[in-house]
């Protein structure tokens, strides 16, 4: 839209089905948007109005609410979705409080995507090997395009706490500072979007597959969960003597109760499912534990105010929008319904069967698609429409043959 149009308030209005789009491009059928496919209107949020710093001529981007021509949000957003979960914490005088971790790789251009991914060639003229795990030096052959990223960040107002090299050839890492959730997605969406722009003005790509390497551990984004009251800002999830409360547990509850029906929400493409399917640090269980990473809930170690809940299965390729949701819409039905958690587990465990989560998008979506809960959080018209539209992309998957296929298997009897 023209700077004009904008500031005269012009409408920006989207067919609804554009909600359901899958990756590819195609869509479901159309009665899962509505068969006449009409309009929603755009509504930017005045909060979330922001000048592009990397690009060249003036312009701007506006993070929109998708809602219907009547006025009330549309169920097919997430972005809607997201702030209904948060006005149901509301109604009882709660505020959710979250943080993100993102985690992302830098490569060289992949022009020939049958061909696997490089690192970038560094100021050294050297391609990592993988050596730099949490190295202060890892960041240096890359310097300019993670100066030109910070200067991005700071222009955008995103602020920043810690960033580091993660375990993974060229992987990075990004701790987000926590906040009220609506603004910690868009600020995950808006940050995932700058480091693919900058990436590009560098001679780089930056890609946020769950898994893009084999031999490699994947792409997280883990979402860091506490409760406090309305006015006073305590965490409830931390009593008057700094123990757990009931709450604390019904919420962990809650995320255990969901997280198998949740699965596909939050690891939405095939790719999720291979960085699941090597557990280390990427738990595909609902287990809870305090400070192990083996547990799909992590309580990581803290000060009573700081109590909170990490949920480690969301993967770098999920929606924010959708995997916040999802993840504090499940503990919100645990402190309502005051489930109780199962024991935590510490050290070496086998997950249990009723806390083991699906391992493949087809199960994950059959999962989704039988759930009564996950209609009940999020209503059958988008629990639908996005069934339908990720079985399309299953499909356009298992309509190509893997190289792994042809090197494997044709020579077999």
């Amino acid at each position: 839209m023209t700077a004009e149009g904008f500031l005269e308030g012009r409408r920006l209005q989207l067919a609804r089905g554009v909600m359901l789009q899958c990756i590819m491009g195609g869509y479901p059928p159309a009665r899962f948007y509505g068969s006449d496919d009409g309009d929603l209107a755009l509504v930017p949020d005045p909060s979330q109005i922001h000048r592009l710093p990397w690009s060249k001529h003036p312009r701007a981007l506006a993070i929109c609410d998708a809602d219907e021509l009547s006025g009330e949000s549309s169920r097919l957003s997430t972005r809607g979705q997201l702030k209904a979960v948060i006005a149901r914490f509301a109604a009882l005088g709660l505020a959710p409080v979250v943080a993100t971790e993102l985690e992302f790789f830098v490569f060289a251009p992949n022009p020939d995507p049958t061909l696997g991914f490089q690192s970038p060639t560094g100021l050294d003229g050297r391609r990592e090997d993988g050596q730099s795990a949490f190295s202060i030096s890892s960041n240096n052959g890359l310097r300019p395009f993670f100066s030109e990223v910070y200067e991005c960040m700071a222009a955008l107002g995103l602020p920043r706490d810690t960033f580091m090299h993660e375990m993974g050839v060229s992987q990075f890492e990004i701790n987000l500072l926590h906040g009220d959730p609506l603004l910690l997605a868009d600020q995950t969406f808006l940050f995932k979007h700058l480091l693919k722009e900058v990436a590009l003005k560098h001679g780089l790509i930056v890609v946020c597959m769950a898994k893009p390497l084999a031999h490699t551990p994947g792409s997280s984004m883990h979402i860091h969960q506490s409760i406090v009251e309305i006015g006073s800002g305590k965490n409830v999830f931390s009593d008057e003597a700094g123990e757990p409360t009931a709450m604390f547990r019904h919420f962990i509850a809650g995320q255990q109760a969901g997280m198998a029906d949740l699965t596909a929400l939050f690891a939405p493409n095939v790719n999720s499912y291979q960085r699941l399917c090597h557990p280390f640090a990427s738990p595909n269980n609902a287990c809870w534990s305090h400070d192990n990473r083996s547990a799909g809930l992590r309580i990581p170690a803290s000060s009573p105010v700081a109590r909170r809940v990490e949920n480690r299965l969301p993967g770098a390729d999920a929606n924010p929008y959708l995997a916040i949701a999802a993840s504090l819409a499940a503990g919100l039905h645990g402190i309502e319904k005051e489930l109780e958690p199962s024991e935590p587990i510490q050290g070496e465990f086998e997950v249990p069967d009723n806390l083991s989560l699906p391992c493949t998008l087809h199960a994950a979506l059959e999962r989704l698609k039988r759930s009564q809960l996950a209609k009940e959080l999020f209503g059958e018209e988008f629990i639908e429409g996005y069934v339908a539209s990720k079985t399309l992309e299953l499909t356009s998957f298992f309509d190509e043959i893997t190289p792994w296929e042809r090197r494997v298997l044709a020579a077999q009897a």
